[in-house]
């Protein structure tokens, strides 16, 4: 009787055992799938991270060859430095008018469209090889509202 109960027992937690396993098997196959979906996923953004790296040093290194023969960057310098020179000029021959026509220009300037003078502000910020010229149009969006 003892053997019986004993059997019957065994019988029941095999069977439960098994009940467990078969309800347990699917999920932990699934979680582990999961893991490893996680895992080539942070690998692919690894890979993608370096890709952009490798992509901008090259395009760096391709713009700094290439302005290295170009009168870009002297022809806006000379330009920026325009209308300091005529303020000084204005100011030490103590020539009013040349301060007022420089005053008109920077109102018609600030009058331009808006697409304009981000073109314009992009423009000179790539010539420089300014990074980050969209920050600094949202700071100066900011500034405005």
């Amino acid at each position: 009787m003892i053997l019986t109960v004993t059997l019957a027992l065994s019988l029941l937690l095999v069977g439960f055992f098994n009940m467990w396993q078969t309800l347990i098997a699917p999920i932990a196959n699934l979680l582990g799938q999961v893991l490893k979906n996680k895992a080539e996923e942070k690998s692919a953004i690894h890979e993608a991270k370096l890709e952009v790296i490798k992509n901008t040093a090259s395009w760096e290194q391709l713009m700094a060859s290439a302005s290295a023969t170009s009168w870009k960057d002297e022809w806006f310098t000379l330009l920026l430095s325009a209308p300091i020179v005529a303020l000084m000029w204005g100011i030490g021959m103590n020539d009013l008018e040349v301060l007022d026509r420089i005053g008109l220009a920077f109102e018609e300037l600030n009058r331009l469209p808006d697409w304009y003078q981000y073109l314009l502000f992009m423009a000179v910020s790539a010539s420089f090889g300014i990074r980050g010229a969209d920050k600094l149009l949202a700071l100066k969006g900011k500034n405005n509202g």
